[in-house]
């Protein structure tokens, strides 16, 4: 019905006398072949149900859906990973072909994890090629890559203190966290590759070019670490934050000492002659002796 400007939608419906019994439903007739009609009751069965407004469907299958939401200062991942036992005896006693999916930010982070983990082999080539094409040595780009791994142990202790879950958003930290280290290895060799190159002694221009990229080193290093300290408190980044510092921090002075002794170890470098002995020079003495005439 048009009501001015307004469309106004008309239901019709039977009175309450006829619509409230079964009965009255069981002798509606319908038309069949030949212009016969039949009652109702004849091809269908009537009772009384329960019926949701709405089918929700997942898959194309009927879904019902729990919502919820997780308190201040929690993690969707942590509080799922709490309820792992509940669901799964929820689960086992579920009859058959009925299931239970977890959805929202877990679903959404395991998406993400594959889009990544799909293009994660690409990535490494790349990275491999260049390093390959600026350092100009298989045995350096070795180097370099093996200093990578360290960054994991500072990144699992700051995630076991902070309490923070190892999801989508810490893997993202740890990606990055990756290029940081191999830049400081790269430049770490590269300096020492010139000093020797200048003339000066393998053992010696190892030592002399640590102790010279020491300090921008550890400046970079803090400057990172200190740009995430104020996303660290928050909930959603706060997993990459803590990631991050603790994989810098630790992964920075581990360089500083890990590669340059692998350097030495790898090239077979060995220290001036007294060093590598650790010998002191002895200084002899003559007694005088007594000669009887």
């Amino acid at each position: 019905m048009r009501d001015d400007t307004y469309l106004i939608d008309i239901v019709a419906r039977a009175v309450d006398s006829e619509r409230a019994s079964i009965d009255t439903l069981r002798g509606l007739t319908i038309s069949a072949s030949g212009g016969r009609r039949v009652p109702l009751e004849q091809v269908a069965k009537l009772s009384y149900q329960t019926e949701p407004p709405l089918i929700w469907r997942r898959g194309r299958l009927p879904t019902v859906t729990v919502q919820a939401d997780v308190a201040p200062g929690e993690n969707a991942t942590t509080v799922s990973k709490r309820l792992g036992s509940a669901i799964a005896t929820f689960k086992a006693e579920l009859p058959a072909r009925y299931s239970v999916e977890q959805g929202g930010v877990i679903e959404d982070s395991a998406k993400a994890k594959a889009s990544i983990f799909v293009v994660f082999p690409l990535m490494l080539f790349i990275m491999a090629t260049v390093l390959m094409i600026q350092l100009m040595s298989f045995q350096r780009l070795v180097l370099v890559l093996l200093t990578a791994p360290l960054a994991i142990i500072g990144v699992a202790g700051a995630l076991l203190l902070s309490g923070a879950p190892m999801g989508f958003v810490a893997i993202l930290g740890v990606m990055s966290l990756i290029g940081m280290v191999i830049r400081n290895s790269v430049i770490l060799i590269a300096q020492i590759d010139q000093h020797i190159a200048a003339g000066e002694e393998p053992w010696a221009a190892v030592i002399s070019a640590t102790t010279h990229r020491l300090r921008p080193i550890l400046l970079t290093a803090a400057a990172a670490i200190l740009g995430m300290i104020p996303i660290a408190p928050t909930v959603f980044w706060g997993p990459m934050a803590y990631a991050v510092m603790g994989g810098l921090m630790v992964a920075t002075v581990l360089t500083l000492v890990f590669l340059p002794t692998l350097y030495v170890a790898w090239f077979r470098i060995k220290a001036p002659e007294q060093v590598a002995a650790g010998v002191e020079p002895v200084t002899a003495t003559a007694e005088p002796q007594a000669i009887a005439a």
